[in-house]
């Protein structure tokens, strides 16, 4: 090896060593053994550390507040409203309507008067750590062509938080399901409708099913699931090692319990060390390569804004769902279950094992793609969805399906 050589391998060192001690001493400081978050992290550690070896913090910071300010991606609006969950816990939701003149509307008045039925509504249920803005390629596609409603999980985004009482019932996807219903109760509380779902939104999906089987009976006209599951997380392994997947089972409920419960001082951490977080977030949520920087910041933002302690609360939530009887609801309607190949958080596997359960489902595993697919491949998501909306009559074949890389209101 030469003298060069040596020395950049020993910079790479220095720097993943000292990366790892920051993130310890954050652990540590917080009453916690930092071991099993650097498990999780050691991946990740490596290539940030190399990293700092040509980039300077300062110009890290420059180069996000860049990202920050041009990328578009979740800066789509529309009408808001609110609805109550049944422990009073406030959820925000905003309505993309078709336009009225010239449109659908318009023509359908013309055809039923002022009788008209109520349109197909789509509504979105987004994933665990996310917000409504994780669909932005698909509400921005979709704009103008089908009435849909975007709403955030309780705690996330917009929406309100439970109380935080001594006696208050743990978060689990079954109470999910009943905010979902909610929701729909409030934005579209008439007509038909197509349930969307993403990750823990697919979960929220099947509790409703779970809780409501009359709702889809009645009112469901198809079904999206992508990069979700119906039940066994607990033994996901992350693309871990056994011995490392292990050590996280075992302490990390722990851990994140701990650290919810200090959570300005995790937060102060996670800032200190926003390029680990980076890297982590970056294995976690995408596979290819190629992921326009923006779209990679854009998800790092929606990540970075759950507080730690609503990512304590939710924790345990998915290592007791099972929903996979709740799959039978959907029997005969049109379903569309889409997952990425290389996702680490809920593996195709499971996609495929909801599709076993539902023979009629189309399945379609992307490769290159990661937990968010929808971020990552918009297009071909958008374009599958927009074939299950048509083969669903919830828009004409005809329909022109567009604007995946637009942010245009």
């Amino acid at each position: 090896m030469s003298e060069g050589s040596a020395e950049a391998v020993e910079a790479v060192a220095s720097a993943a060593a000292a990366t790892a001690a920051s993130a310890d001493g954050i652990w540590r400081r917080a009453g916690i053994a930092g071991a099993a978050i650097g498990v999780v992290a050691a991946g990740a550690a490596a290539g940030v550390a190399i990293e700092r070896l040509t980039v300077g913090r300062g110009m890290r910071r420059k180069a996000r507040l860049a990202l920050d300010s041009t990328g578009p991606y979740g800066a789509l609006r529309g009408t808001p409203g609110k609805a109550y969950a049944d422990d009073g816990t406030e959820l925000y939701y905003e309505v993309d309507d078709v336009e009225p003149e010239g449109g659908l509307s318009s023509r359908r008045r013309r055809l039923f008067g002022r009788k008209a039925p109520a349109p197909v509504t789509v509504v979105f249920s987004h994933g665990y750590c996310l917000n409504q803005d994780s669909w932005h390629f698909q509400r921005a596609a979709l704009r103008g062509v089908v009435r849909t409603v975007h709403w955030d999980q309780r705690s996330h985004g917009r929406s309100g938080r439970a109380a935080q009482t001594p006696d208050a019932a743990p978060v689990t996807i079954d109470r999910l399901g009943r905010d979902l219903k909610a929701v729909i109760d409030a934005a579209a509380p008439e007509g038909p409708i197509v349930l969307v779902g993403h990750s823990m939104g697919g979960m929220t999906v099947m509790a409703l099913a779970d809780h409501y089987p009359e709702l889809i009976r009645e009112r469901v006209v198809a079904v999206s699931l992508v990069g979700t599951s119906s039940g066994r997380l607990g033994e996901v392994n992350f693309g871990l090692p056994v011995a490392g997947v292990n050590a996280v089972r075992r302490v990390l409920p722990g851990v994140l319990k701990a650290l919810g419960q200090q959570a300005a001082l995790v937060e102060r951490g996670r800032r200190a060390t926003a390029d680990l977080f980076t890297g982590i977030i970056k294995r976690y949520s995408f596979a290819s390569r190629d992921v326009d920087p923006a779209v990679a910041r854009f998800a790092e933002r929606m990540i970075e804004g759950t507080p730690i302690d609503v990512v304590a609360e939710f924790y345990p939530a998915f290592t007791e769902h099972d929903k996979t009887e709740a799959l039978t609801a959907f029997a005969g309607l049109p379903v569309l279950v889409l997952a990425g190949v290389k996702d680490l958080v809920t593996p195709s596997e499971h996609s495929e094992a909801i599709a076993d359960a539902l023979p009629d489902a189309e399945l379609v595993l992307v490769p290159d793609a990661g937990h968010l697919v929808m971020l990552e491949h918009p297009e071909l998501v958008t374009d599958r969805l927009a074939d299950l909306l048509a083969r669903a009559g919830a828009i004409p074949l005809t329909a022109t399906v567009s604007g995946c890389d637009s942010a245009s209101s």
